[in-house]
């Protein structure tokens, strides 16, 4: 039986941290959905297009990998595309108190699929999105933080 793995989040922008992360999960199970989460009320930075385009691009090699979007919950989508597993990035303690409380929630609407955390590599594990978009907006240097794309993005949102 194929073990489908949906590793959601807002990707505003995706970093090498997320990468790093499909790229595990997509090397232990059968295959990984990259889902882009939609949410009215938060204003990102790029569009749901954008991020699926900057996603697809950066995982291009990874023949198991596929990118959607979704709102709503996530345990009804994960079911939606037949996973029974959600992967989710642990960076810090902090990280953790909030994603234990969501993957208890998640059991309790689903008990068809089990949340797995899963820790960025030791070079990325500071990295975040909004961390990434600190930086750029006010010029600093993101080489090897984001993809290529993704950083000459970044200059083109905040140069306009």
């Amino acid at each position: 039986m194929e073990t489908i793995a949906v590793y959601p989040g807002s990707f505003d922008p995706v970093t090498n941290g997320h990468i790093d992360l499909i790229q595990r999960s997509s090397a232990r199970f059968d295959k990984v959905v990259v889902a882009i989460l939609r949410n009215a009320s938060k204003t990102p930075l790029f569009s749901v297009e954008e991020r699926r385009e900057m996603l697809t691009a950066a995982t291009r090699g990874f023949e198991n990998v596929a990118i959607d979007d979704f709102s709503g919950l996530l345990v009804d989508f994960a079911e939606q595309v037949g996973a029974s597993v959600i992967i989710r990035g642990i960076r810090a303690i902090s990280d953790y108190e909030y994603e234990l409380q969501m993957a208890l929630m998640n059991r309790r609407l689903s008990s068809r699929v089990e949340t797995v955390f899963m820790l960025p590599a030791e070079s990325y594990s500071f990295l975040s999105s909004k961390l990434i978009k600190e930086i750029a907006c006010h010029g600093g240097a993101i080489g090897g933080l984001v993809p290529e794309d993704v950083e000459r993005r970044l200059k083109d949102k905040f140069t306009r």
